[in-house]
């Protein structure tokens, strides 16, 4: 596996550990991740949104994910860039996801 797709594996594991105080479930998982990319340089860009525009966990998440992603080996920078455009549904949840939150 190339170096590349390593940190991105990793990134995704470590979203994976990041979860909303409030569902227990976590941001991976629930779809609030729209984009991750990875420059040359080990520059990341990750796209995420929230289950609402004014979510009270919003300052907490955005810490956690650049703490976490920050300790990669490989990531030599992180820009977190939180968007609200698609409107995040329940839909983007993934199947696991949906079973813990009994919405299936």
């Amino acid at each position: 596996m190339n170096e590349f797709l390593e940190i991105e594996e990793k990134i995704v594991e470590m979203l994976k550990t990041v979860y909303d105080p409030e569902i227990p479930v976590n941001i991976y998982d629930l779809g609030l991740i729209y984009g991750v990319d990875i420059d040359d340089n080990g520059k990341v860009k990750i796209d995420m949104t929230l289950t609402a525009p004014s979510c009270p966990a919003a300052d907490f998440l955005v810490e956690d994910v650049k703490q976490k992603v920050s300790s990669i080996e490989g990531v030599s920078d992180l820009d977190i860039n939180l968007v609200f455009e698609p409107e995040w549904s329940k839909d983007m949840m993934s199947e696991e996801a949906k079973l813990t939150l009994g919405f299936m």
